[in-house]
């Protein structure tokens, strides 16, 4: 890597923000030997071209020697990210490469078909006449000697060892905060009727009521090795198979991969890995096969896929903590801060609490958080507005509450099936609605007039029923368990306020959330400490539904604010306040859990909507 070039790598006309001073402080950081550089941007940063001019200055293979890495990766865990710098003429010089599943085949009769049920995956000895135009191979061949491949991390992750993918000079993380997380997934073993092709033949044993349920778990994951290969080997006696017995041939032979290696690491008793087991509905149930510590999975799948790294995110809150999570060594990590450019007073934060949103508390705030999100309506008539609700469960009680008060014309939703159509039609609309939202966190850029205001819910910590959660906070890892819900809220507050010039409000509903700020306040980056030191209580009007649909009827195109000079969110300068609730509607239009199909039942990983291939 030459380290000198960053600067001069980067691919815009000119330098916006804090961009120039954060590319001058990353090329001194690896001019200063480390190996790693830690990038701690925040929202509307530019982070896609800063990664571009960090890519850039990777060896080229002019100047190396054959037997040394050259080039770049640039790699992101969500899917939507890699599509946004796709379609970026700025950064034309990224080559995205997918896995098989997104290109379809050539061939006459298959052009519906995906790569990896084509006729080459289900036909023992097929020869593809088309191979050399096959869209998938043509982009897989471009990406691997083009100077910057990119992908996602998943795919990343999944071709490590590959002849095609080779180590290279640089690699670059986008959206790294999540990286411990996305190993444990990478290393996590789910077995239920929608992964285990073979459920049917099984007898599951209660794991968790033996008295040693990791050795339970062992011997049951041992035996259906033996079970998957006899029908993994009935499918290969056969000539030809159809799509779907391609990919279940293609399941059961991850499968069992994933089961070997979990039966021999939990064997060795020189493994440092710890794995726990969840079984939460006993006997002939779903197991979940855990491991605590992922970091060693990171060294084969990651680490050793490059000599230079810059990981980037807005929200990696503690460097030794970070690093002791995804395996590095502090003393070769740099941390660089890039300072907030955009004006406080247009990423205001307030305060609206109604209440706890833990379980105990829930069915008492539920009914009030309802109401404040109707008199938050009647104080942006003209605007769009967010709900981040943490689970579907919450976002059904809302949606029904919201009905029952007569202002379910101003709402939308979504359901498991039809998340992403859901979010586009939203976007598109020109209606002041208010889109409930599950799991949408992260990656989503609404800048502008597609959404001017935003609630935070519930203060999102993880499950503690899941075991690993359980497990580090029997081991007292308290600090670990509130930067997790951290990481989470900022990355939200990040959703609406995406320029310089744009603007938006958020309101915290959940009390919860400003213990969390107290709690985890010593991981407060600067530029979202002065948020909270700012937070304001505003005056909002009384309940009055019929206030909130003032706007829904209005002309297709809302109202626009000049953002050269922006106003303050109208809820700020309202009065008064409201009281209590009213009884529940069953006509709702956002997705219940039973409404979900099993396999989308088997999808409520929070990250799950980003992972694939």
């Amino acid at each position: 890597m030459d380290a000198s070039r960053i600067v001069d790598e980067f691919p815009a006309p000119s330098f916006r923000g804090a961009q120039e001073q954060a590319l001058r402080d990353i090329r001194d950081a690896f001019a200063a030997g480390n190996d790693v550089v830690l990038v701690r941007a925040p929202t509307g940063s530019g982070k896609s071209l800063l990664a571009r001019a960090i890519c850039g200055a990777a060896a080229t293979v002019e100047e190396s020697r054959p037997r040394d890495a050259t080039d770049a990766y640039y790699t992101t865990p969500q899917v939507s990210q890699l599509d946004d710098v796709a379609s970026d003429a700025l950064l034309d010089d990224f080559q995205v490469i997918r896995g098989k599943r997104n290109y379809t085949c050539l061939l006459d009769g298959e052009e519906d078909t995906p790569v990896n049920q084509a006729p080459c995956a289900r036909q023992r000895g097929f020869d593809c006449s088309v191979k050399h135009r096959c869209p998938y191979y043509s982009a897989r061949a471009i990406a691997s000697n083009r100077r910057i491949a990119a992908m996602t991390l998943a795919y990343f992750m999944q071709t490590a060892g590959s002849d095609v993918f080779r180590k290279r000079d640089v690699v670059v993380i986008d959206e790294a905060h999540g990286l411990a997380e996305w190993a444990e997934m990478y290393a996590t073993i789910d077995l239920s009727p929608r992964t285990v092709p073979v459920w049917d033949d099984l007898r599951v044993p209660g794991v968790e009521e033996a008295s040693d349920p990791l050795e339970r778990t062992v011997r049951f994951a041992d035996a259906l090795v033996g079970v998957c290969t006899n029908a993994k080997d009935d499918l290969l006696a056969k000539q030809e198979l159809s799509p779907d017995e391609a990919a279940r041939r293609d399941r059961l032979q991850e499968l069992i991969s994933e089961l070997k290696w979990f039966v021999d690491d939990a064997r060795d008793p020189q493994s440092p890995t710890t794995w726990v087991v969840d079984q939460p509905g006993g006997a002939d149930s779903s197991i979940s096969i855990k491991p605590l510590d992922p970091a060693r999975y990171l060294k084969h799948t990651v680490w050793d896929r490059g000599n230079s790294f810059a990981l980037l995110s807005a929200t990696i809150l503690n460097k030794e903590a970070f690093c002791r999570g995804v395996g590095l060594n502090p003393d070769r990590v740099a941390l660089v801060d890039v300072p907030h450019t955009f004006p406080l007073e247009h990423r205001s934060l307030y305060d609206v609490t109604q209440g706890k949103m833990t379980y105990e508390h829930r069915d008492e705030t539920i009914p009030k958080i309802a109401r404040l999100l109707v008199r938050l309506m009647a104080a942006h008539p003209d605007e769009k507005g967010l709900v981040h609700c943490h689970s579907y469960r919450i976002q059904e009680r809302l949606h029904e509450r919201l009905a029952g008060m007569g202002v379910a014309a101003r709402v939308r939703g979504h359901g498991r099936d039809d998340r992403n159509d859901a979010l586009e039609a939203w976007k598109a609309s020109s209606k002041p609605t208010l889109f409930l939202s599950v799991k949408m966190e992260e990656a989503l850029d609404l800048n502008g007039d597609l959404c001017r205001w935003q609630v935070l819910c519930k203060a999102p910590y993880l499950n503690t029923s899941d075991s690993r959660v359980a497990r580090r906070l029997e081991d007292g890892q308290w600090a670990w368990y509130h930067r997790a819900a951290l990481r989470t809220v900022i990355q939200a507050c990040g959703r609406v306020v995406r320029a310089p010039d744009d603007y938006g409000a958020t309101y915290l509903a959940d009390s919860s959330l400003l213990d969390l700020f107290d709690r985890a306040r010593g991981d407060l980056p600067p530029w979202f400490r002065e948020q909270v030191d700012a937070i304001q209580s505003p005056a909002l009007s009384g309940f009055d539904p019929a206030a909130a649909l003032a706007g829904i009827d209005a002309t297709p195109t809302p109202t626009r604010v000049d953002r050269s000079s922006p106003t303050p969110p109208s809820s700020a300068r309202s009065s008064s306040s409201g009281a209590s609730s009213t009884s529940p509607s069953s006509g709702s239009s956002a997705s219940s859990d039973s409404s979900a199909s099993s396999t989308d039942r088997g999808r409520r990983h929070p990250l799950s909507d980003v992972w694939g291939e």
